[in-house]
Parts: C-alpha cells; structure tokens; sequence
C-alpha cells in the first residue's frame, strides 16, 4: 500500500504504462468515451470526484508535457499553470480523444470541464 498519493491501482497502472505522446483525458461526467477508448469511471455522485482534484492527483503522478482544453470551459485551471496548454473548440477536443490511452471520468458536472494530458518525459 502506498503511503499517499494515488491509490486506484487501475489509475496508477495506466499512469505507469503511458509513454511519451500517450494522451490521458480528466473529463466531466458528461463527455462522451469514443468506442475503443478505456475508461476509468471514478463518479459515485454528482460533483464526485470533483474534476480539480482528480486532475492536482494525476498531475501530481506524472510528468505532462502540455494539455489541451476546450475554448467553452474558459481557458485554464490553476492547476495547468507551469503547463503549456492549447486551447482548441470542444469539438475538436473531443476528436482528440479518439486517440487517447484512457479517458478519466470523474463526478464533475460543470460543462465543459475537460482536459487532455500529453504525456512528457522525465529526463
């Protein structure tokens, strides 16, 4: 058992396994998972796992490159702050998550409250 952090050993899993270029999508409750795509259902209820802080968590486990998110969610989280992030229309975010190693869905009912990680590397 680890002592802090992430412990949803799927999660982690996925997390471990992504290599550079792997795209891992937080999404809302409402985005659509293309067929094909993994997900990792967190919600339990609306509003849980609120989507901050299930994006803080896997940001805190991995190294990301830049993110994507959609122009309609009003720009960027705090939490993206020291990542370069592009921001696109929802549609054109929801076509890049065709190409994803995994869709994450948390609680989140907020619209539009999404984002794609690009995996990095740490050296």
């Amino acid at each position: 058992m680890r002592p802090d952090g992430l412990w949803h050993p799927r999660l982690l899993a996925v997390i471990a396994e992504a290599g550079h270029g792997d795209l891992i999508v937080i999404a809302d409750a409402g985005l659509p998972v293309p067929p094909g795509v993994e997900v990792i259902d967190l919600l339990w209820r609306r509003g849980e796992p609120p989507f901050l802080a299930v994006l803080q968590t896997v940001l805190d486990e991995c190294v990301v490159e830049r993110a994507t998110v959609a122009a309609e969610s009003g720009g960027r989280w705090e939490a993206l702050r020291d990542i370069p992030t592009e921001v696109v229309p929802h549609d054109e975010l929801k076509r890049l998550t065709r190409q994803a190693r995994v869709v994450v869905r948390t609680g989140e009912a907020t619209p539009y409250a999404n984002v794609v990680l690009h995996a990095g590397v740490a050296f």
